[in-house]
């Protein structure tokens, strides 16, 4: 093998594939889904927006761990990033469905008011 050929394949096997960032952002999205459907508070939030925070969670989570070293194609970046994915979703459903609930519930009571007509 040549010192060039040598070099690149040096240099693309420290740095993780596209495929595998799109496995892993794909893996943050369905998280992210199955947390929307199991967890209360569903019905306070978008659909679209906890599969969105998986999907951008196991990326972030996915390129600091491969700038930190492991190897895109080990075990341990696959079950960190996953499990962290995982957490976050699942705090972040929980957070902002109860904070739009106590939102909704203050609102509701302002407009009920007399007051609240002028």
């Amino acid at each position: 093998m040549s010192k060039s050929v040598q070099k690149r394949h040096d240099a693309s096997a420290s740095f993780s594939s596209p495929m595998e960032l799109l496995f892993i952002t794909l893996g943050g999205a369905i998280l992210g889904l199955v947390a929307r459907y199991s967890l209360s508070h569903r019905e306070n939030h978008g659909v679209a927006l906890v599969p969105s925070i998986g999907a951008a969670v196991a990326a972030i989570v996915w390129v600091a761990l491969t700038w930190a070293g492991l190897k895109w194609d080990g075990g341990w970046i696959w079950v960190i990033s996953l499990v962290v994915t995982a957490v976050v979703v699942g705090i972040v459903d929980r957070v902002i469905g109860s904070s739009r609930e106590r939102a909704d519930i203050a609102r509701f009571n302002a407009l009920r008011t007399p007051s609240a007509a002028n």
